[in-house]
Protein backbone atom coordinates (compact mmCIF):
# COMPACT_ATOMS: atom_id res chain seq x y z
CA UNK A 1 0.00 0.00 0.00
CA UNK A 2 1.47 3.26 -1.14
CA UNK A 3 0.37 6.81 0.38
CA UNK A 4 0.10 9.94 -1.53
CA UNK A 5 3.80 10.04 -0.53
CA UNK A 6 5.09 7.73 -1.85
CA UNK A 7 5.88 5.50 0.91
CA UNK A 8 5.19 1.65 1.06
CA UNK A 9 3.68 -0.14 3.92
CA UNK A 10 4.22 -3.34 4.40
CA UNK A 11 1.09 -5.88 4.91
CA UNK A 12 2.46 -8.35 7.11
CA UNK A 13 -0.11 -11.67 7.93
CA UNK A 14 1.08 -12.05 11.32
CA UNK A 15 1.63 -9.57 14.36
CA UNK A 16 2.03 -9.53 18.01
CA UNK A 17 -1.68 -9.17 17.99
CA UNK A 18 -1.97 -12.41 16.26
CA UNK A 19 -0.30 -15.58 16.73
CA UNK A 20 -1.65 -18.07 14.40
CA UNK A 21 -5.24 -18.30 12.93
CA UNK A 22 -7.54 -20.48 10.91
CA UNK A 23 -10.00 -18.78 9.08
CA UNK A 24 -12.77 -20.55 6.71
CA UNK A 25 -12.30 -19.14 3.43
CA UNK A 26 -15.15 -16.45 2.51
CA UNK A 27 -16.24 -17.95 -0.89
CA UNK A 28 -16.88 -21.91 1.49
CA UNK A 29 -20.57 -21.97 2.39
CA UNK A 30 -21.07 -21.80 5.83
CA UNK A 31 -23.49 -24.21 7.62
CA UNK A 32 -26.10 -22.33 7.80
CA UNK A 33 -26.42 -21.33 4.29
CA UNK A 34 -25.59 -25.18 2.78
CA UNK A 35 -28.69 -26.18 5.35
CA UNK A 36 -31.01 -23.66 4.51
CA UNK A 37 -30.15 -24.02 0.47
CA UNK A 38 -30.82 -27.66 1.27
CA UNK A 39 -33.93 -28.82 -0.57
CA UNK A 40 -34.43 -31.56 0.72
CA UNK A 41 -35.01 -30.33 4.22
CA UNK A 42 -38.55 -29.28 4.98
CA UNK A 43 -38.91 -25.84 6.94
CA UNK A 44 -39.30 -27.60 10.41
CA UNK A 45 -36.27 -29.67 10.33
CA UNK A 46 -34.47 -25.83 10.48
CA UNK A 47 -32.97 -24.53 13.31
CA UNK A 48 -34.39 -20.79 13.83
CA UNK A 49 -31.55 -19.17 12.23
CA UNK A 50 -31.29 -21.93 9.39
CA UNK A 51 -35.10 -20.75 9.12
CA UNK A 52 -34.30 -16.96 8.66
CA UNK A 53 -31.63 -18.05 6.03
CA UNK A 54 -33.53 -19.83 4.28
CA UNK A 55 -36.29 -17.03 4.31
CA UNK A 56 -33.74 -14.36 3.39
CA UNK A 57 -32.64 -16.61 0.25
CA UNK A 58 -36.13 -16.99 -1.07
CA UNK A 59 -37.13 -13.50 -0.70
CA UNK A 60 -33.64 -12.03 -2.15
CA UNK A 61 -34.56 -14.61 -5.20
CA UNK A 62 -31.23 -16.08 -4.85
CA UNK A 63 -32.01 -19.34 -3.89
CA UNK A 64 -28.69 -20.58 -6.58
CA UNK A 65 -26.22 -18.07 -5.41
CA UNK A 66 -24.88 -20.30 -3.11
CA UNK A 67 -23.82 -22.47 -5.94
CA UNK A 68 -22.46 -19.52 -7.92
CA UNK A 69 -19.93 -18.12 -5.46
CA UNK A 70 -22.45 -15.17 -4.54
CA UNK A 71 -22.69 -16.93 -0.73
CA UNK A 72 -20.40 -14.20 0.86
CA UNK A 73 -23.39 -11.76 0.01
CA UNK A 74 -25.72 -13.01 2.45
CA UNK A 75 -23.79 -10.93 4.30
CA UNK A 76 -24.46 -7.53 3.35
CA UNK A 77 -28.78 -8.33 2.92
CA UNK A 78 -30.05 -7.76 6.16
CA UNK A 79 -32.81 -9.96 6.16
CA UNK A 80 -30.29 -12.68 7.56
CA UNK A 81 -30.57 -11.24 10.47
CA UNK A 82 -34.33 -11.80 11.42
CA UNK A 83 -37.40 -11.85 9.83
CA UNK A 84 -38.14 -12.39 5.94
CA UNK A 85 -40.86 -9.31 5.60
CA UNK A 86 -37.62 -7.33 6.09
CA UNK A 87 -37.97 -6.06 2.86
CA UNK A 88 -41.24 -4.76 2.69
CA UNK A 89 -41.35 -0.92 2.45
CA UNK A 90 -44.07 1.65 4.31
CA UNK A 91 -46.34 0.67 1.93
CA UNK A 92 -46.13 -3.18 2.65
CA UNK A 93 -44.99 -4.08 -0.83
CA UNK A 94 -41.06 -3.12 -1.21
CA UNK A 95 -41.37 0.37 -2.44
CA UNK A 96 -40.61 3.71 -0.64
CA UNK A 97 -38.19 3.47 2.40
CA UNK A 98 -37.69 -0.35 2.64
CA UNK A 99 -38.93 -0.14 6.08
CA UNK A 100 -38.17 2.94 6.65
CA UNK A 101 -40.31 5.36 8.35
CA UNK A 102 -38.15 7.76 10.60
CA UNK A 103 -34.57 8.92 10.54
CA UNK A 104 -33.58 9.14 14.45
CA UNK A 105 -30.72 10.86 15.19
CA UNK A 106 -28.51 9.26 18.20
CA UNK A 107 -25.48 8.34 19.70
CA UNK A 108 -24.61 4.89 21.08
CA UNK A 109 -20.92 5.92 23.49
CA UNK A 110 -21.75 8.25 26.77
CA UNK A 111 -20.52 8.46 29.67
CA UNK A 112 -21.68 9.38 33.40
CA UNK A 113 -20.71 8.93 37.44
CA UNK A 114 -20.84 5.61 37.08
CA UNK A 115 -17.23 5.89 34.88
CA UNK A 116 -14.23 6.26 36.62
CA UNK A 117 -12.73 8.63 34.10
CA UNK A 118 -16.78 10.21 34.03
CA UNK A 119 -18.73 12.94 35.85
CA UNK A 120 -22.66 13.29 35.07
CA UNK A 121 -25.66 12.16 36.18
CA UNK A 122 -27.85 9.98 33.34
CA UNK A 123 -30.68 12.86 33.62
CA UNK A 124 -27.77 15.17 32.81
CA UNK A 125 -26.71 13.38 29.27
CA UNK A 126 -30.29 12.40 28.81
CA UNK A 127 -31.67 15.89 28.91
CA UNK A 128 -29.26 17.42 27.25
CA UNK A 129 -29.19 14.97 24.45
CA UNK A 130 -32.81 15.77 24.16
CA UNK A 131 -32.49 19.35 23.85
CA UNK A 132 -29.61 18.54 21.57
CA UNK A 133 -32.06 16.82 19.42
CA UNK A 134 -31.14 13.76 20.05
CA UNK A 135 -34.09 11.02 19.83
CA UNK A 136 -32.24 7.80 20.92
CA UNK A 137 -28.92 7.38 23.10
CA UNK A 138 -27.32 4.56 25.29
CA UNK A 139 -25.44 4.74 28.17
CA UNK A 140 -21.82 3.08 27.98
CA UNK A 141 -20.90 3.22 30.92
CA UNK A 142 -16.50 1.68 31.15
CA UNK A 143 -16.61 -2.00 32.10
CA UNK A 144 -14.30 -2.93 34.54
CA UNK A 145 -14.84 -4.90 38.21
CA UNK A 146 -16.70 -2.47 40.49
CA UNK A 147 -18.65 -1.83 37.30
CA UNK A 148 -19.10 -5.12 36.83
CA UNK A 149 -19.70 -5.60 40.68
CA UNK A 150 -21.61 -1.96 41.51
CA UNK A 151 -22.15 -0.14 38.55
CA UNK A 152 -24.61 -2.08 36.12
CA UNK A 153 -26.77 -3.07 39.02
CA UNK A 154 -26.91 0.90 40.30
CA UNK A 155 -27.37 2.86 36.74
CA UNK A 156 -30.26 1.11 35.62
CA UNK A 157 -32.35 3.06 38.42
CA UNK A 158 -31.19 6.04 36.81
CA UNK A 159 -31.89 4.74 33.70
CA UNK A 160 -35.35 3.91 34.26
CA UNK A 161 -36.35 7.22 35.88
CA UNK A 162 -34.87 9.10 32.91
CA UNK A 163 -37.17 6.86 30.51
CA UNK A 164 -40.11 7.75 32.70
CA UNK A 165 -38.93 11.65 32.65
CA UNK A 166 -38.26 12.00 28.83
CA UNK A 167 -41.07 9.83 27.18
CA UNK A 168 -40.18 11.05 23.89
CA UNK A 169 -36.31 9.86 24.14
CA UNK A 170 -35.46 6.06 23.61
CA UNK A 171 -33.07 5.30 26.32
CA UNK A 172 -30.46 2.09 25.97
CA UNK A 173 -28.62 0.75 28.71
CA UNK A 174 -25.36 -0.34 27.76
CA UNK A 175 -21.50 -0.89 28.44
CA UNK A 176 -18.62 -0.35 27.26
CA UNK A 177 -16.70 -3.22 26.70
CA UNK A 178 -13.25 -3.83 27.14
CA UNK A 179 -12.84 -6.40 24.15
CA UNK A 180 -10.12 -8.91 25.16
CA UNK A 181 -7.02 -8.42 23.28
CA UNK A 182 -8.22 -5.47 21.16
CA UNK A 183 -9.65 -1.48 22.17
CA UNK A 184 -13.06 -0.88 23.54
CA UNK A 185 -16.44 -1.44 22.11
CA UNK A 186 -20.64 -0.38 22.64
CA UNK A 187 -21.89 -3.55 24.01
CA UNK A 188 -26.41 -2.44 24.48
CA UNK A 189 -29.21 -4.50 24.98
CA UNK A 190 -33.11 -3.57 24.43
CA UNK A 191 -35.19 -2.68 27.50
CA UNK A 192 -36.77 -5.32 29.32
CA UNK A 193 -36.97 -7.62 32.76
CA UNK A 194 -32.90 -9.02 31.82
CA UNK A 195 -31.47 -6.07 30.73
CA UNK A 196 -29.47 -6.06 33.53
CA UNK A 197 -28.83 -9.70 34.58
CA UNK A 198 -27.55 -10.21 31.06
CA UNK A 199 -24.77 -7.21 30.57
CA UNK A 200 -23.64 -8.41 33.82
CA UNK A 201 -22.86 -11.64 33.08
CA UNK A 202 -21.36 -10.69 29.89
CA UNK A 203 -19.30 -7.87 31.75
CA UNK A 204 -18.34 -10.70 34.51
CA UNK A 205 -17.72 -13.51 31.41
CA UNK A 206 -16.13 -12.01 28.55
CA UNK A 207 -14.90 -8.56 29.25
CA UNK A 208 -10.90 -8.27 29.15
CA UNK A 209 -10.38 -5.97 31.98
CA UNK A 210 -12.20 -7.86 34.42
CA UNK A 211 -11.29 -11.52 32.70
CA UNK A 212 -7.55 -10.18 32.74
CA UNK A 213 -7.51 -10.81 29.16
CA UNK A 214 -6.39 -7.78 27.24
CA UNK A 215 -2.99 -8.79 26.07
CA UNK A 216 -2.43 -9.94 22.78
CA UNK A 217 -3.04 -13.85 22.95
CA UNK A 218 -4.89 -16.17 20.54
CA UNK A 219 -6.85 -17.42 23.66
CA UNK A 220 -7.84 -13.96 24.10
CA UNK A 221 -8.91 -13.15 20.71
CA UNK A 222 -11.10 -16.06 20.94
CA UNK A 223 -12.80 -14.88 24.25
CA UNK A 224 -13.84 -12.12 22.38
CA UNK A 225 -15.51 -14.01 19.43
CA UNK A 226 -16.83 -15.96 22.35
CA UNK A 227 -18.61 -12.95 23.86
CA UNK A 228 -20.65 -11.71 20.85
CA UNK A 229 -21.36 -15.51 20.38
CA UNK A 230 -23.33 -15.25 24.28
CA UNK A 231 -24.75 -12.01 23.12
CA UNK A 232 -26.78 -13.74 19.97
CA UNK A 233 -27.52 -17.02 22.13
CA UNK A 234 -29.09 -14.59 24.64
CA UNK A 235 -31.04 -13.29 21.95
CA UNK A 236 -32.08 -16.36 20.48
CA UNK A 237 -33.78 -17.66 23.79
CA UNK A 238 -35.60 -14.29 24.57
CA UNK A 239 -33.59 -13.04 27.33
CA UNK A 240 -33.15 -10.06 25.80
CA UNK A 241 -35.06 -8.88 22.93
CA UNK A 242 -31.96 -7.82 21.22
CA UNK A 243 -28.41 -7.41 21.56
CA UNK A 244 -25.77 -5.18 19.76
CA UNK A 245 -22.22 -4.56 19.40
CA UNK A 246 -20.01 -1.74 17.65
CA UNK A 247 -16.09 -1.32 18.12
CA UNK A 248 -15.49 2.68 19.39
CA UNK A 249 -12.39 4.49 18.40
CA UNK A 250 -11.00 1.63 15.93
CA UNK A 251 -7.97 2.79 14.94
CA UNK A 252 -6.83 4.81 17.98
CA UNK A 253 -3.97 2.64 19.58
CA UNK A 254 -3.75 0.33 16.25
CA UNK A 255 -4.66 -2.42 18.01
CA UNK A 256 -7.49 -3.43 16.36
CA UNK A 257 -6.11 -5.79 13.89
CA UNK A 258 -7.71 -6.29 10.35
CA UNK A 259 -8.28 -10.24 11.04
CA UNK A 260 -9.78 -9.65 14.96
CA UNK A 261 -12.24 -7.36 13.12
CA UNK A 262 -13.09 -10.09 10.66
CA UNK A 263 -13.60 -12.40 13.58
CA UNK A 264 -16.16 -10.20 15.23
CA UNK A 265 -18.24 -9.67 12.42
CA UNK A 266 -18.30 -13.42 11.39
CA UNK A 267 -18.84 -14.44 15.05
CA UNK A 268 -22.17 -13.46 14.43
CA UNK A 269 -23.09 -10.53 11.99
CA UNK A 270 -26.46 -9.94 13.50
CA UNK A 271 -24.74 -8.44 17.16
CA UNK A 272 -21.29 -7.31 15.43
CA UNK A 273 -22.30 -5.03 13.09
CA UNK A 274 -19.98 -1.90 13.10
CA UNK A 275 -17.91 0.45 14.11
CA UNK A 276 -17.65 4.34 15.09
CA UNK A 277 -16.74 5.88 11.58
CA UNK A 278 -15.90 9.28 13.73
CA UNK A 279 -14.83 9.00 17.36
CA UNK A 280 -16.02 11.17 20.25
CA UNK A 281 -14.34 13.56 21.86
CA UNK A 282 -13.75 16.17 19.12
CA UNK A 283 -13.52 19.16 21.14
CA UNK A 284 -9.63 18.07 21.85
CA UNK A 285 -8.46 19.45 19.03
CA UNK A 286 -9.87 23.17 19.30
CA UNK A 287 -6.67 25.27 20.15
CA UNK A 288 -5.35 25.93 23.52
CA UNK A 289 -6.43 28.99 25.06
CA UNK A 290 -9.94 28.27 23.49
CA UNK A 291 -9.53 24.79 23.59
CA UNK A 292 -7.28 21.89 25.20
CA UNK A 293 -5.30 21.94 22.23
CA UNK A 294 -4.81 18.51 21.97
CA UNK A 295 -5.75 15.47 18.98
CA UNK A 296 -8.80 15.84 17.79
CA UNK A 297 -10.92 12.65 18.43
CA UNK A 298 -7.95 11.61 21.60
CA UNK A 299 -6.17 10.20 18.39
CA UNK A 300 -3.03 11.73 19.17
CA UNK A 301 -0.95 8.12 19.90
CA UNK A 302 1.80 5.83 17.57
CA UNK A 303 2.48 2.46 17.11
CA UNK A 304 2.99 0.45 20.43
CA UNK A 305 4.35 -3.14 21.08
CA UNK A 306 0.76 -3.94 20.67
CA UNK A 307 -0.44 -2.52 17.61
CA UNK A 308 -0.92 -4.22 14.18
CA UNK A 309 2.30 -3.42 12.24
CA UNK A 310 0.33 -2.91 8.80
CA UNK A 311 -1.12 0.00 10.07
CA UNK A 312 0.95 3.66 9.26
CA UNK A 313 1.62 6.50 11.03
CA UNK A 314 -0.90 8.09 9.49
CA UNK A 315 -3.85 5.80 10.64
CA UNK A 316 -3.07 7.23 14.57
CA UNK A 317 -4.98 10.81 13.87
CA UNK A 318 -8.27 11.57 12.69
CA UNK A 319 -8.86 13.27 8.93
CA UNK A 320 -11.03 15.16 9.11
CA UNK A 321 -12.67 14.20 12.60
CA UNK A 322 -13.07 10.66 10.90
CA UNK A 323 -11.47 7.44 12.15
CA UNK A 324 -8.31 6.54 9.81
CA UNK A 325 -10.17 3.30 8.58
CA UNK A 326 -13.13 4.72 7.78
CA UNK A 327 -11.90 7.85 5.71
CA UNK A 328 -9.40 6.19 3.64
CA UNK A 329 -11.28 5.34 -0.25
CA UNK A 330 -10.38 2.17 -0.39
CA UNK A 331 -9.06 1.39 2.57
CA UNK A 332 -10.11 -0.67 5.69
CA UNK A 333 -13.65 -0.17 5.77
CA UNK A 334 -13.90 -0.36 1.75
CA UNK A 335 -12.07 -3.86 2.14
CA UNK A 336 -14.93 -5.19 4.34
CA UNK A 337 -17.72 -3.92 2.05
CA UNK A 338 -15.73 -5.35 -1.32
CA UNK A 339 -15.98 -8.99 0.34
CA UNK A 340 -19.97 -8.53 0.37
CA UNK A 341 -19.95 -7.91 4.50
CA UNK A 342 -22.16 -5.55 6.56
CA UNK A 343 -20.25 -2.99 8.75
CA UNK A 344 -21.52 0.01 10.00
CA UNK A 345 -20.19 3.23 10.85
CA UNK A 346 -21.67 5.62 13.55
CA UNK A 347 -20.25 9.07 15.04
CA UNK A 348 -20.61 9.48 18.64
CA UNK A 349 -19.90 12.09 21.45
CA UNK A 350 -18.03 9.81 24.02
CA UNK A 351 -18.99 12.11 26.06
CA UNK A 352 -17.21 11.78 29.60
CA UNK A 353 -16.48 15.51 30.39
CA UNK A 354 -17.62 18.62 28.07
CA UNK A 355 -16.10 21.85 26.61
CA UNK A 356 -17.60 24.82 28.28
CA UNK A 357 -19.30 22.74 31.24
CA UNK A 358 -19.71 25.46 34.39
CA UNK A 359 -19.63 21.96 36.93
CA UNK A 360 -17.29 19.43 38.39
CA UNK A 361 -17.18 16.33 40.53
CA UNK A 362 -17.98 16.84 44.53
CA UNK A 363 -15.74 17.12 46.59
CA UNK A 364 -14.26 14.07 47.99
CA UNK A 365 -15.37 12.04 45.10
CA UNK A 366 -11.63 10.42 44.78
CA UNK A 367 -10.77 7.16 42.47
CA UNK A 368 -10.90 5.35 46.24
CA UNK A 369 -14.47 6.33 46.58
CA UNK A 370 -15.19 5.63 43.16
CA UNK A 371 -14.46 2.03 43.99
CA UNK A 372 -16.57 1.72 47.28
CA UNK A 373 -19.48 3.27 46.38
CA UNK A 374 -19.52 2.42 42.33
CA UNK A 375 -19.92 5.86 40.83
CA UNK A 376 -18.74 9.77 41.62
CA UNK A 377 -21.17 11.94 43.69
CA UNK A 378 -23.56 14.32 41.81
CA UNK A 379 -21.91 17.09 40.23
CA UNK A 380 -21.73 20.70 41.43
CA UNK A 381 -21.62 23.59 39.91
CA UNK A 382 -17.73 25.56 39.56
CA UNK A 383 -18.14 29.04 39.42
CA UNK A 384 -16.03 28.81 36.32
CA UNK A 385 -16.56 27.68 32.37
CA UNK A 386 -13.79 24.96 31.86
CA UNK A 387 -12.69 25.35 28.05
CA UNK A 388 -9.84 22.43 28.70
CA UNK A 389 -12.13 19.38 28.27
CA UNK A 390 -12.30 17.55 24.91
CA UNK A 391 -15.76 16.38 24.77
CA UNK A 392 -19.08 17.88 23.42
CA UNK A 393 -22.94 17.05 24.59
CA UNK A 394 -24.50 14.00 23.50
CA UNK A 395 -25.65 15.55 20.00
CA UNK A 396 -23.90 18.61 20.04
CA UNK A 397 -21.93 18.00 17.27
CA UNK A 398 -22.35 14.52 16.33
CA UNK A 399 -25.39 12.35 15.51
CA UNK A 400 -25.93 8.88 14.13
CA UNK A 401 -28.98 9.01 11.95
CA UNK A 402 -31.26 5.18 11.68
CA UNK A 403 -33.53 4.91 9.44
CA UNK A 404 -36.39 2.71 11.23
CA UNK A 405 -39.91 1.80 10.64
CA UNK A 406 -41.07 2.92 13.87
CA UNK A 407 -39.74 5.09 16.89
CA UNK A 408 -39.28 2.38 19.61
CA UNK A 409 -36.40 0.86 21.06
CA UNK A 410 -36.24 -2.84 18.85
CA UNK A 411 -36.93 -0.15 15.79
CA UNK A 412 -34.00 1.48 16.35
CA UNK A 413 -31.74 -1.51 17.15
CA UNK A 414 -33.09 -3.25 13.85
CA UNK A 415 -32.09 -0.39 11.68
CA UNK A 416 -28.82 -0.15 13.09
CA UNK A 417 -27.92 -3.72 12.05
CA UNK A 418 -29.82 -3.61 8.73
CA UNK A 419 -27.40 -0.75 8.25
CA UNK A 420 -29.68 1.95 7.70
CA UNK A 421 -27.62 4.71 8.35
CA UNK A 422 -25.92 8.05 7.70
CA UNK A 423 -24.07 10.54 9.86
CA UNK A 424 -22.74 13.75 10.22
CA UNK A 425 -20.58 16.31 12.41
CA UNK A 426 -22.11 20.22 13.19
CA UNK A 427 -25.61 19.46 11.68
CA UNK A 428 -24.06 19.72 8.30
CA UNK A 429 -27.17 18.56 6.17
CA UNK A 430 -30.98 18.49 7.78
CA UNK A 431 -31.35 15.70 5.73
CA UNK A 432 -30.81 12.93 3.45
CA UNK A 433 -32.95 10.29 1.00
CA UNK A 434 -30.44 7.93 -0.96
CA UNK A 435 -32.29 5.73 -3.28
CA UNK A 436 -31.30 3.20 -5.94
CA UNK A 437 -33.34 2.29 -8.65
CA UNK A 438 -33.05 -0.44 -11.33
CA UNK A 439 -35.09 -0.39 -14.45
CA UNK A 440 -35.66 -1.87 -18.30
CA UNK A 441 -35.04 -5.60 -17.59
CA UNK A 442 -35.46 -5.33 -13.64
CA UNK A 443 -37.33 -2.97 -11.30
CA UNK A 444 -36.80 -2.09 -7.76
CA UNK A 445 -34.88 -0.22 -5.65
CA UNK A 446 -33.40 -0.08 -2.09
CA UNK A 447 -31.61 2.60 0.08
CA UNK A 448 -28.83 2.40 2.78
CA UNK A 449 -27.33 -0.90 4.45
CA UNK A 450 -29.56 -2.39 1.85
CA UNK A 451 -28.77 -5.03 -1.41
CA UNK A 452 -30.10 -4.65 -4.65
CA UNK A 453 -31.04 -7.63 -6.54
CA UNK A 454 -31.92 -7.19 -10.64
CA UNK A 455 -31.45 -9.07 -13.62
CA UNK A 456 -28.18 -8.26 -15.29
CA UNK A 457 -28.76 -5.65 -18.30
CA UNK A 458 -30.82 -3.55 -15.65
CA UNK A 459 -30.43 0.22 -15.77
CA UNK A 460 -29.30 1.79 -12.62
CA UNK A 461 -29.71 5.22 -10.84
CA UNK A 462 -28.72 6.60 -7.71
CA UNK A 463 -31.15 9.02 -6.71
CA UNK A 464 -29.85 11.82 -3.82
CA UNK A 465 -32.52 14.22 -2.16
CA UNK A 466 -30.46 16.73 0.05
CA UNK A 467 -32.25 18.86 2.05
CA UNK A 468 -29.81 21.88 3.05
CA UNK A 469 -29.51 23.38 6.55
CA UNK A 470 -31.37 26.02 7.24
CA UNK A 471 -30.83 26.65 11.06
CA UNK A 472 -27.44 27.71 12.80
CA UNK A 473 -26.05 24.48 14.16
CA UNK A 474 -24.59 24.63 18.15
CA UNK A 475 -21.56 26.50 17.06
CA UNK A 476 -23.88 29.08 15.96
CA UNK A 477 -23.57 29.56 12.52
CA UNK A 478 -25.55 27.98 9.53
CA UNK A 479 -23.25 25.19 7.69
CA UNK A 480 -23.28 24.60 4.31
CA UNK A 481 -22.79 22.05 2.06
CA UNK A 482 -20.34 22.60 -0.10
CA UNK A 483 -19.69 18.59 -2.53
CA UNK A 484 -20.90 15.62 -2.33
CA UNK A 485 -19.17 12.56 -3.55
CA UNK A 486 -20.36 9.83 -5.08
CA UNK A 487 -17.60 6.58 -3.88
CA UNK A 488 -18.08 3.04 -6.27
CA UNK A 489 -16.43 -0.20 -5.59
CA UNK A 490 -16.71 -4.05 -6.89
CA UNK A 491 -17.63 -6.69 -4.98
CA UNK A 492 -16.60 -10.09 -4.85
CA UNK A 493 -17.10 -12.76 -2.07
CA UNK A 494 -14.26 -15.02 -3.34
CA UNK A 495 -11.60 -12.37 -2.27
CA UNK A 496 -12.17 -12.71 1.10
CA UNK A 497 -9.81 -16.07 1.77
CA UNK A 498 -7.39 -16.72 4.29
CA UNK A 499 -5.65 -12.95 4.16
CA UNK A 500 -7.80 -11.62 7.17
CA UNK A 501 -5.39 -8.86 7.32
CA UNK A 502 -6.08 -7.72 4.26
CA UNK A 503 -6.54 -3.23 4.80
CA UNK A 504 -7.38 -2.29 0.72
CA UNK A 505 -9.86 -2.50 -1.75
CA UNK A 506 -8.18 -1.37 -5.04
CA UNK A 507 -11.38 -1.04 -6.96
CA UNK A 508 -12.73 1.14 -4.91
CA UNK A 509 -12.33 4.84 -5.61
CA UNK A 510 -14.44 8.52 -6.00
CA UNK A 511 -16.66 8.34 -9.46
CA UNK A 512 -18.15 11.59 -9.07
CA UNK A 513 -17.65 14.72 -7.54
CA UNK A 514 -20.82 16.98 -7.39
CA UNK A 515 -20.81 20.96 -6.62
CA UNK A 516 -23.53 21.80 -4.46
CA UNK A 517 -22.54 25.29 -3.40
CA UNK A 518 -24.80 27.90 -2.75
CA UNK A 519 -27.72 25.23 -2.83
CA UNK A 520 -30.46 25.74 -0.59
CA UNK A 521 -33.68 23.89 0.63
CA UNK A 522 -33.96 20.62 -1.29
CA UNK A 523 -32.61 19.36 -4.03
CA UNK A 524 -32.10 15.98 -5.79
CA UNK A 525 -28.85 14.60 -7.21
CA UNK A 526 -28.86 11.72 -9.80
CA UNK A 527 -26.49 9.55 -11.24
CA UNK A 528 -26.52 7.51 -14.16
CA UNK A 529 -24.66 3.98 -13.03
CA UNK A 530 -24.95 2.58 -15.84
CA UNK A 531 -25.97 -1.15 -16.98
CA UNK A 532 -25.72 -4.09 -14.22
CA UNK A 533 -22.98 -6.63 -15.44
CA UNK A 534 -21.65 -7.46 -11.92
CA UNK A 535 -21.77 -7.23 -8.07
CA UNK A 536 -20.73 -3.63 -6.91
CA UNK A 537 -21.66 -1.36 -3.84
CA UNK A 538 -21.91 3.00 -3.86
CA UNK A 539 -21.67 5.06 -0.74
CA UNK A 540 -21.67 8.76 -0.63
CA UNK A 541 -19.78 11.50 1.44
CA UNK A 542 -19.97 15.31 1.92
CA UNK A 543 -18.27 18.42 2.90
CA UNK A 544 -18.05 21.97 3.55
CA UNK A 545 -15.36 22.51 1.54
CA UNK A 546 -12.76 24.04 4.29
CA UNK A 547 -10.06 21.36 4.24
CA UNK A 548 -9.46 18.95 1.81
CA UNK A 549 -6.35 16.61 0.52
CA UNK A 550 -5.93 13.99 -1.91
CA UNK A 551 -6.55 10.71 -0.11
CA UNK A 552 -4.26 8.08 1.45
CA UNK A 553 -4.47 6.01 -1.36
CA UNK A 554 -3.40 9.13 -3.82
CA UNK A 555 -5.15 11.64 -5.95
CA UNK A 556 -6.33 8.58 -8.35
CA UNK A 557 -8.34 6.86 -5.70
CA UNK A 558 -9.52 10.08 -3.80
CA UNK A 559 -8.46 13.68 -5.70
CA UNK A 560 -9.76 15.38 -2.32
CA UNK A 561 -10.45 13.80 0.49
CA UNK A 562 -10.27 14.91 4.12
CA UNK A 563 -7.22 16.17 5.34
CA UNK A 564 -5.25 15.07 8.45
CA UNK A 565 -5.94 17.01 11.85
CA UNK A 566 -3.27 18.66 13.12
CA UNK A 567 -2.81 17.43 16.73
CA UNK A 568 -3.10 21.24 18.64
CA UNK A 569 -4.81 22.94 15.78
CA UNK A 570 -8.37 20.99 14.87
CA UNK A 571 -11.04 23.40 15.30
CA UNK A 572 -14.04 20.67 14.75
CA UNK A 573 -16.65 23.66 13.74
CA UNK A 574 -14.66 24.41 10.58
CA UNK A 575 -14.18 20.93 9.42
CA UNK A 576 -17.49 19.28 8.33
CA UNK A 577 -18.47 15.92 6.88
CA UNK A 578 -20.86 13.71 6.48
CA UNK A 579 -20.87 10.07 5.28
CA UNK A 580 -23.36 7.34 4.39
CA UNK A 581 -23.67 3.67 4.86
CA UNK A 582 -22.94 1.59 1.49
CA UNK A 583 -26.32 -0.12 -1.03
CA UNK A 584 -24.84 -2.78 -2.50
CA UNK A 585 -26.05 -4.29 -6.00
CA UNK A 586 -26.52 -8.20 -6.47
CA UNK A 587 -27.32 -9.29 -10.70
CA UNK A 588 -29.32 -12.37 -10.95
CA UNK A 589 -30.15 -14.27 -13.84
Amino acid sequence: MSDHHGHTHSHPHSHPHSHSHTHPHAHEVDPVTRAAADASASDKDLTPRELSRRRLLRAAGVTGAVTVGFSGMLGVTPAMADEAGRGRGQDGHGHGGRGVRHWLAGDHHIHTQYSSDGQYTVMDQARHAAAYGLDWLVITDHGGATHARLGVDLVNPDIRAARAELKDTLIFQGLEWNIPAAEHGTVFVAPGKNEVEVLKQFENDYDGSVRNARDNTPQNEALAVAGIQWLGRQKDRRRVEDALFLANHPARNGIDSPHEVRAWRDADPRIAVGWEGAPGHQAAGIRAGYGPGDARGGYGNSAGPSSFPGYPPESYRSWGGFDFYTATVGGLWDSLLAEGKAWSISANSDSHRNWGDTSRRPNGSDSARFDRDGRYGDPVYAGQVNLELGDFWPGMYSRTHVGASARGYTAVMRGIREGRIWVDHGNLVKNLDVRLVASGRGRGEETLGGTLTAKRGSRLELVVTVTAQDVPNWGMFLPRLNRVDLIRGAVDPAHADSDHDKLTAPDTRVVVQTDTSGRTGTFTLRHDLGVLEEAFYVRLRGTDGNRQQPGYLGPRIDPAGPAIDVVGDADPWLDLWFYTNPIWVLPVR
